[in-house]
């Protein structure tokens, strides 16, 4: 289930929506997407299925058995852990692989914040703020890579390794055994694999001359600007 790409002024300014919202009893039309969600809930449970979704559906009435996407940072997944709802971890700010690997001019379709490899193993699935029964509705992680600007899977090849590497280790290997000296060390042969394989991924020192989008400027922002733009998104939650 999305949430995140539905803006609220929209429903606001629609009068089917407000009269939607009068003919169901709700006092805000506001509500009509808690409302929805949950007969779209008791529908899955009815079919023995569980709604999975992003975290912005934690700004409305969150049906019970709901496993929630924390990608906007990890609040997303303290707020649910704690109500109860299992969460799966893919914060953007560590797992988004079609955020920009470097910060040189030559990288293709340069996207939000530098995600270098060092960055994405130090994620952490598991806040360490929860409890240990908070904590337990942690039941994995993921990387997410949005393809819109990738043309070919020689271009996700870029994107996603060697740094899909880097998820697995981590969601793989307790915290206390990871090891970021060793993980590059193994990582020398491991892309002696990935290029024996044909799989075009990025080199440590950079895009070669083909994998470069020269004149295309992408969508770069700092830590602060990304930082800055999810604090306008708010969860009622918070």
């Amino acid at each position: 289930m999305g949430g995140d790409q539905a803006p609220k002024a929209r429903r606001r300014d629609d009068p089917a929506s407000r009269a939607r919202a009068a003919e169901l009893g709700l006092d805000s039309v506001d509500r009509l997407p808690g409302w929805f969600l949950g007969r779209i809930g008791r529908h899955l449970a009815g079919h023995g299925r569980r709604m999975l979704g992003w975290d912005d559906l934690l700004e409305d009435d969150l049906p019970a058995g709901a496993t929630l996407l924390s990608w906007r940072g990890m609040s997303g997944a303290v707020v649910a852990a704690r109500r109860g709802h299992d969460v799966i971890s893919c914060p953007d700010n560590y797992a988004y692989l079609d955020y920009r690997q470097s910060g040189l001019d030559t990288e293709p379709i340069p996207q939000s914040v530098v995600l270098d490899l060092d960055r994405v193993y130090a994620f952490e699935p598991v806040p360490a703020e929860l409890s240990p029964e908070e904590a337990a509705h942690v039941v994995g992680g993921q990387a997410n890579i949005w393809t819109e600007y990738m043309d070919s899977g020689r271009v996700v090849d870029y994107f996603a390794f060697p740094r899909l590497a880097a998820i697995a280790e981590v969601l793989w290997t307790p915290a206390c055994l990871r090891d970021l000296p060793g993980f590059r060390e193994r990582m020398e042969t491991h892309l002696l694999r990935l290029e024996a394989m044909g799989i075009e991924f990025r080199r440590p020192q950079g895009p070669k001359p083909w994998q470069q989008r020269p004149g295309i400027a992408g969508r770069p922002s700092t830590e602060e600007e990304r930082d800055a733009h999810i604090a306008r998104i708010t969860w009622h939650a918070l």
